[in-house]
């Protein structure tokens, strides 16, 4: 399974504070959801090979409650995998299931894109980040 292609269809992001308004105990929550899946001959891949090209589209969103702020953001990815597991994965999706390992490798290949995307329209709009950036810290020197 290679991801082969990535691409936002859509970037939101709204701030919906309240200008001088003091806004206490902001939860952040986020939600991640495949829109659709369907098989593609991508024009690029001119040669023969035995793997198929999915085309999966999906949302991820960043909800700031109380009425905070919002982020969203959509896309598309282009996951070329063996043509036995595109075939699983293809039959599931008529029901709404997708094969764990491919589903796991999937949400990791969007977290991965869409996540850097929003934290760097949080910090744009001086957002809180809806994850905790790595920092520094004095080592405590107790004798």
């Amino acid at each position: 399974m290679n991801a082969i292609g990535f691409n936002f269809t859509k970037l939101n992001i709204e701030d919906l504070r309240v200008p001088n308004k003091q806004v206490e105990g902001v939860k952040i929550n986020t939600e991640m959801n495949i829109m659709s899946i369907e098989e593609v001959k991508p024009q690029f891949l001119n040669i023969k090979t035995k793997e198929e090209v999915l085309s999966i589209e999906f949302e991820q969103k960043v909800i700031y409650e109380p009425n905070f702020a919002k982020v969203e953001i959509k896309g598309k990815v282009l996951i070329s995998l063996d043509s036995k597991l595109a075939k699983e994965v293809s039959k599931g999706w008529k029901n709404k299931e997708i094969p764990q390992d491919f589903r796991i490798f999937l949400f990791n290949t969007i977290l991965r894109k869409s996540t850097l995307k929003a934290l760097e329209l949080e910090e744009d709009l001086n957002l809180p980040l809806h994850l905790p950036m790595p920092s520094f810290s004095k080592k405590n020197e107790d004798k």
